[in-house]
């Protein structure tokens, strides 16, 4: 169970890096990018909030993988139930503020993720 929760916490922080690259650097360049349409994409307040949002993703996903390495079993456990408590909350604001499938990507696996952790 443990070895799900290691596995499950890195993608879950390996997703974040993901839209952190979407959001920070591939912005203007991506075919479809949470479906901003294209023309829209040149607006500098929108830029400058995505980028801002991918900051954000990035500090999720060093948390995880920060959880993932953390020697002290305790502590990681605490790392790890944090995070992703944060994930999960990013997730429901987005699902509430943008769009309701960011609830099955962000929070749902989150909540997975903190079961194992939980029960490991």
């Amino acid at each position: 169970m443990q070895t799900a929760a290691l596995i499950a916490t890195g993608l879950i922080g390996l997703l974040h890096v993901w839209i952190l690259v979407l959001e920070m650097f591939l912005w203007s360049r991506a075919v479809k990018v949470f479906a901003v349409p294209r023309d829209q994409r040149d607006n500098v307040l929108l830029q400058t909030a995505f980028k801002n949002q991918g900051a954000y993703n990035g500090f999720l996903a060093a948390g995880c993988f920060w959880a993932c390495a953390h020697p002290n079993s305790a502590f990681q456990l605490q790392l790890a139930l944090f995070f992703l408590g944060c994930v999960a909350v990013a997730g429901v604001v987005g699902a509430v503020t943008a769009n309701v499938r960011i609830l099955f990507v962000q929070t749902v696996p989150a909540v997975i993720a903190m079961g194992l952790w939980v029960f490991a």
